[in-house]
């Protein structure tokens, strides 16, 4: 994930779904916020403002289901410069923004790598950097570092081209855990 100067983080979150509510309730209070508390906690989800607008304009959704369809659908039509809008929140794989715990939790598989390792994955994000312009994007949660390793070494021989369709699925899918984070409980870490 990459880097900005607003990462995403658990704001919103739980003033949207505090410990207790049913997912329906969370779902609910998302629905209910005004524009600017709505705007950021997407924002808290993706930094992208384009994607935001979209699932502003589409509120009150009835389902968790139906949000993430949205997010979907907006994500398919972001343009180049929406995609690296959204990408600039990101830190660097295995450098978490320090106090971001969402960064930090999604980023767990590098939490006990070694420090070679570590070290790999930051010559190769810098190498990734280099040859597409943007931070190494990649839906961390449940994956451990050596399985990010491998997929940025594999994505390097990647065209710009299919790097950014990658980096759109990829983006996606983080959307979708941090929406579901948002408007459920008991979401996936």
């Amino acid at each position: 994930m990459t880097s900005s100067s607003s990462p995403p983080g658990p704001g919103p979150v739980s003033e949207v779904a505090p410990a207790g509510r049913r997912p329906a309730q969370a779902l609910a209070a998302f629905n209910a916020l005004e524009g600017h508390a709505a705007t950021a906690a997407l924002r808290e989800a993706c930094a992208s403002a384009e994607w935001g607008r979209r699932l502003l304009a589409g509120r009150p959704y009835a389902t968790t289901d139906d949000l993430l369809r949205a997010s979907d659908a907006a994500m398919a039509e972001l343009s180049t410069a929406d995609l690296q809008e959204a990408m600039a929140a990101h830190p660097p794989i295995g450098r978490p923004e320090p106090g971001d715990p969402t960064s930090a939790r999604e980023q767990r598989g590098m939490a006990g790598a070694s420090e070679e390792l570590r070290a790999e994955m930051l010559e190769l994000n810098l190498a990734y950097q280099d040859r597409f312009g943007h931070v190494f994007l990649i839906c961390a949660t449940g994956r451990t570092g050596e399985q990010m390793r491998d997929a940025v070494k594999e994505r390097l021989g990647n065209s710009p081209e299919q790097e950014r369709e990658i980096v759109r699925t990829e983006l996606g899918k983080i959307n979708r855990i941090r929406l579901t984070r948002l408007v459920e409980e008991d979401a996936p870490a």
